[in-house]
């Protein structure tokens, strides 16, 4: 037995050396594109030392950006869970007439320039655009303004949800909902006690990918946001504005920041994939 095993595993095993190559070569890659730029951001940042860093962190400017940065992440992920949900429910559960359209259109902003999108809006709501005069004679502004950052943060994070949902969805079916249906729940008790308890990992998983997104946007915002100190400026239009004035210690500060938003994100996200990457893979149902 042990040996028709041994005989199997290296039929399918490439040689040795190519194994240690390969992984070196993967190794060699995060280190160089990952690990090591990471490391220079902190680095930088705390090169004149920690009250210099604490300093850059506390500066008004920097913690407007920061407070804009999660307010816009406040606003535009959960827009995104609801849009998510309601799609990816709509796609999976029923056939209707264009529903790959639907599918196309969700992954528009995989296929769109940020820069593009924030380009758009302004075509739509600036001051020459085409709403623009209608917007300006009601006193509403909305390009150079905290609503267009939002707005632009939606465009290009609605599809991490729905992308996430669509398939778990798919691959559940429609029995356990037709079951429900037919023991008399309706179709609003059916969604938060059968569908939603069976994909509820899958949203976690979504909503990390999204608002880890919507934090570190930097193109489309940059378009809409006028660049306005401790108004319109997120965190990474923050971090720009200080490295162009060779502000370098506070520019890696305020960068040190994203990149532990990022990490933190990393880790909750490969914990999901850990706990309950059974469920992620079977459509939330544990075997």
């Amino acid at each position: 037995m042990n040996k028709a095993r041994d005989l199997a595993r290296d039929s399918i095993t490439e040689p040795r050396w190519v194994r240690v190559t390969l992984t070196l070569v993967a190794l060699t890659f995060l280190v160089l594109f990952l690990v090591l730029p990471l490391a220079s951001v902190f680095t930088e940042a705390l090169r004149q030392g920690v009250l210099a860093y604490a300093r850059s962190v506390v500066e008004p400017d920097a913690l407007a950006a920061i407070r804009l940065t999660l307010t816009v992440a406040a606003i535009a992920v959960p827009v995104n869970v609801l849009f998510g949900l309601t799609a990816s429910w709509c796609i999976a559960k029923f056939e209707f007439r264009f529903k790959a359209l639907l599918i196309t259109l969700i992954d528009l902003p995989f296929s769109v320039s940020p820069v593009i999108s924030g380009l758009v809006y302004v075509l739509l709501f600036g001051a020459q655009g085409l709403f623009g005069k209608f917007l300006m004679a009601h006193g509403i502004q909305i390009i150079f303004h905290v609503s267009a950052l939002v707005l632009a943060t939606i465009f290009v994070t609605f599809p991490f949800v729905a992308r996430e949902l669509i398939p778990l969805m798919q691959e559940q079916g429609t029995d356990e909902e037709e079951a429900a249906t037919v023991l008399g729940a309706s179709g609003l008790q059916t969604f938060f006690r059968v569908t939603l308890p069976n994909v509820k990992w899958g949203l976690l998983y979504g909503v990390l990918l999204c608002n880890a997104r919507a934090m570190g946007e930097f193109g489309a915002v940059s378009v809409v946001s006028g660049h306005i100190r401790g108004m319109t400026n997120t965190m990474p239009l923050h971090v720009e504005i200080l490295y162009n004035e060779y502000n370098f210690v506070g520019a890696f500060a305020v960068a040190s920041l994203l990149a532990l938003l990022a990490l933190v994100t990393l880790v909750m996200k490969s914990l999901v994939e850990w706990r309950f990457g059974d469920e992620l893979a079977t459509g939330g149902r544990r075997h």
